[in-house]
């Protein structure tokens, strides 16, 4: 600390910019001062504590003495080994290939059991959540969301709600060869018809089943008329079921929930009977190995909705 000279009070003061004697003590602090002084403004004798200097100076040779045993010193693109010769880079990578060595052989069996019989394993049930989990938010996240709450023309997988069947089975199939995937000849495939656009319906038809529609699950604008049941049953129980419930087989969604693909109103229902949107999932089994999907498929089917 310091504090400024006054005058008349400190015999032992020079001129400004000068030294003031060693042995001089600040009338303010009672602390002697060193004997440099600037501008009228004197530095205290304030010495560090001895065992904070000890300290230190232990530091100092424990540095010097661990950089002679540990790597330490950079030499371009390395550094000093040391006379230990330790790495914790390659300790990493030990640690590393351990654990990779132990994961081998739950992933053997995950690939060797049928995705059925993991779920029914709570050992393997939990290293294929968590492995389906890390693959999920590599592949699947862009279209489905980081919560798999899913958007406009994407699923929501939490739902219980499964266009293709929500059994683990089901989810597996669906991961694994996908939907409209035009390089799997195996994908999930059904169309719509374009009801509108190929005059199929006219449009008041099309605006009676779809007012229909809108009633089963109680949207504003739904009236159910025997009429616009008439339409339904003839154009779309083949797809839909009797009842509107869906047929997971056929692909055809429930129609009596609130749970939409597209937007749930009188107008995207109508404009979806005109004209109808498609969606596409590529087919996973010929990017990710068996075991990876049958880990999405537990993870998927563990997020609330698995039938």
């Amino acid at each position: 600390m310091s504090t400024p000279n006054k005058p008349g009070k400190n015999p032992g003061k020079t001129d400004p910019g000068q030294h003031t004697p060693a042995n001089h003590v600040d009338d303010f602090s009672g602390i002697a001062t060193t004997g440099h002084e600037w501008d009228g403004i004197q530095e205290l004798n304030n010495p560090l504590p001895r065992w904070w200097l000890w300290t230190f100076y232990a530091c100092i040779a424990f540095a010097a003495v661990y950089s002679v045993f540990y790597p330490a010193w950079p030499i371009g693109t390395s550094a000093t080994p040391g006379l230990l010769g330790y790495s914790s880079r390659a300790e990493f990578a030990a640690n590393m290939d351990s654990v990779q060595a132990g994961n081998q052989t739950v992933l053997r069996q995950i690939a060797d059991t049928p995705v059925a019989d993991i779920v029914a394993d709570p050992e393997l049930a939990r290293f294929a959540t968590a492995a389906g989990a890390s693959a999920f938010k590599v592949n699947c996240t862009q279209c489905h969301g980081t919560g798999a709450s899913g958007g406009p023309g994407y699923p929501n997988l939490n739902d219980d709600s499964w266009i293709w069947g929500g059994t683990i089975d089901a989810v597996y199939t669906t991961i694994a060869h996908g939907v409209r995937s035009p390089t799997d000849p195996d994908t999930r495939y059904n169309i719509m018809p374009n009801f509108g656009a190929d005059e199929l319906l006219d449009k008041a038809s099309i605006k009676t089943v779809a007012t229909y529609v809108a009633s089963l699950s109680g949207l504003e604008g739904g009236v159910s008329t025997p009429e616009g049941a008439t339409i339904f049953a003839d154009n779309c129980a083949a797809c839909h079921g009797e009842n509107a419930k869906g047929v997971a087989d056929l692909g055809g969604p429930d129609l009596t929930d609130a749970l939409w693909l597209y937007e749930g109103s009188l107008p995207s229902i109508q404009a979806q009977i005109e004209k109808p949107r498609h969606g596409m999932m590529p087919a996973w089994s010929e990017k990710l190995d068996d075991a990876t999907i049958k880990e999405l498929a537990v993870y998927v089917h563990g997020l609330g909705g698995g039938q």
